[in-house]
């Protein structure tokens, strides 16, 4: 009740009861309707979405014409009713999982009518699910970016919000500009997120041809912004010059520079962390050494206000402890290098039975390394590490 569908409510008959896009309202009526159970079409349902995503992927790396993936459909019949809600709360891990599967549904088509209505829903969304778990979510994102290339575009999208949010509220920065730097981590790849998919998927570097395709993005995104109706010159400014903003201190720049220097630091956090399969995820200190250090190799402002928010060892990252432990960070510390750790492989390198909370304030419990994602040779199943805090 309350939330917004992503599919229409029909009768028997397929006649439309409440339309994609509009909140179900709370009434006895609705109750009723519900109790009695309304239909669905199956091609609007996630489901179905989800398997003819897979099935566009698969179709353009195998280089299929466009007439082919306009008339393409999903092989997919429903095997069972469908319930409109789960008779379980779904795991912090499902939440993001969906809100992932959302971006990139939204992102790839910026020119639909409500295009808009949608990417703000998605940033509304995905906030408020970090406002009442931060940690948690910084955790799944992290850990999630690290594992594999496929679907990077919308995986980093997300994480990108994230960062955004949290480095701006560490800031100070008011409602308007934290809300236009939001928007402008989930648009500033528009136009390419399809490319940039395949790219993360390639054994060999990029061609020079590939290398001249990406360039100037920053400003046929904001173009395709203007041309759907975004109208903030802050939103604009940053997905405009979120390559181009050059090092310095923040204080003096308008707007969209100023978001622009601050998005740049977080979009090349953000791919550090991220693996291609032409080279490896890196290890967040060495992400975060990456962005603290400006063109320069001097202290950068930007980079440094996302390293206090986030912590250099944030949430979903791997390190070593003295004594030889390994573990995942659960939760940010008071410090930046003190957070609380879950330590999941014994000091003799045999996973424990279970994960053990470390303070690495505490002597003898310190982190002495940050890891990279393919330095733990140990499955991570984060519904569970969840469940820790």
């Amino acid at each position: 009740m309350g939330q917004v569908l992503t599919f229409s409510l029909r009768d028997a008959a397929g006649h439309l009861l409440f339309a994609s896009g509009h909140p179900l309202p709370d009434t006895p009526q609705v109750r009723d309707l519900l109790a009695r159970g309304p239909f669905v079409q199956a091609h609007e349902t996630r489901e179905y979405q989800r398997a003819l995503a897979h099935k566009l992927d698969t179709m353009m790396l195998q280089g299929a014409s466009l007439s082919a993936l306009a008339n393409a459909k999903a092989e997919y019949k429903p095997t069972q009713p469908m319930r409109l809600t789960p008779p379980t709360a779904p795991a912090h891990t499902a939440i993001w999982s969906d809100l992932q599967w959302h971006a990139q549904q939204v992102l790839r088509d910026p020119r639909r009518p409500d295009f808009l209505v949608r990417l703000t829903q998605l940033q509304d969304t995905a906030l408020t699910r970090l406002t009442q778990q931060p940690d948690a979510s910084l955790a799944t994102l992290i850990h999630d970016a690290g594992l594999e290339p496929e679907r990077y575009s919308a995986r980093h999208a997300l994480l990108s919000l994230v960062l955004a949010e949290m480095t701006t509220r560490q800031l100070g920065w008011g409602e308007g500009r934290r809300r236009a730097l939001g928007l402008a981590a989930l648009t500033m790849n528009l136009g390419i997120a399809q490319q940039q998919d395949q790219h993360a998927l390639l054994t060999e570097t990029l061609a020079p041809a590939q290398r001249e395709q990406l360039a100037g993005h920053g400003d046929r995104a904001a173009s395709l912004l203007l041309e759907v109706g975004v109208t903030d010159e802050a939103w604009l400014g940053a997905v405009r010059l979120h390559h181009d903003a050059g090092p310095g201190p923040l204080a003096g720049r308008a707007d969209g520079e100023l978001l622009g220097r601050l998005l740049r630091r977080i979009d090349l956090y953000g791919a550090r962390l991220s693996p291609r399969r032409n080279r490896r995820a890196l290890s967040a200190a060495q992400a975060a050494r990456a962005v603290y250090l400006d063109e320069l190799q001097r202290p950068d402002e930007a980079g440094a206000a996302l390293i206090k928010a986030i912590g250099l060892y944030p949430p979903g990252s791997l390190v070593r402890l003295t004594g030889g432990e390994e573990g995942m960070v659960l939760k940010r510390g008071h410090s930046a290098n003190e957070p609380i750790v879950a330590a999941l492989v014994g000091r003799s390198g045999t996973p424990l039975t279970v994960p053990v909370l470390r303070d690495t304030r505490l002597p003898g419990q310190t982190i002495t390394a940050s890891l990279a994602p393919h330095e733990i040779r140990l499955r991570i199943n984060m519904d569970a590490m969840l469940k820790l805090y």
